[in-house]
């Protein structure tokens, strides 16, 4: 944050243009998932299924011996984002740091879906994975971070935004 405020950069404006390189990261990311064997879904006969050893499946699961690969559907997921991000951001009707907002709640949001489809062993609440909860609480912070940052502002904050855009505002 301070080398940002040094070279007077938008720390707003800086957020929504790394959020698509995050997405990109973390596609590149899960690859590591398929030679490690984790982050993989019940077990499944679909053509893409995932081969997965005896080694790396949980105790119920010993007999099967093809699963979802929900690494790949989160792969796939975030190269879309980050390509949606980019072209909304090039658009640029979005307020800062709305893009890094809209990262926030479609990554959580697909977590919600991924969530429900691991099988590996987690800690649970009420029935469901933590992370289920936890991605169910980043959507629902980042869609309302999105919906505040969107609303229409006054004169003067309006001209405080068309600086953040430009790279010359206050962030």
């Amino acid at each position: 944050m301070i080398p940002l405020r040094r070279r007077k950069v938008s720390l707003t404006a800086f957020m929504d243009a790394v959020a698509p390189g995050l997405l990109i990261a973390q596609a590149i990311g899960r690859v590591g998932n398929y030679f490690n064997q984790g982050l993989f879904g019940g077990p499944t006969n679909l053509p893409w299924a995932l081969q997965i050893s005896p080694s790396h499946r949980p105790a119920r699961y010993l007999t099967d011996a093809t699963f979802q690969p929900t690494f790949l559907y989160e792969l796939i997921f975030d190269l879309l984002l980050a390509a949606a991000l980019i072209a909304l951001g090039r658009k640029r009707e979005i307020t800062p740091p709305g893009l890094f907002a809209l990262y926030v709640t479609g990554y959580s949001a697909f977590r919600i879906f991924e969530e429900l489809l691991r099988v590996d062993p987690s800690h649970y609440i009420l029935g469901e994975r933590l992370n289920f909860w936890v991605a169910c609480a980043c959507t629902l912070a980042g869609a309302a971070w999105f919906a505040i940052t969107q609303r229409p502002r006054s004169p003067t904050s309006a001209v405080r935004a068309a600086g953040e855009l430009s790279g010359r505002g206050v962030g």
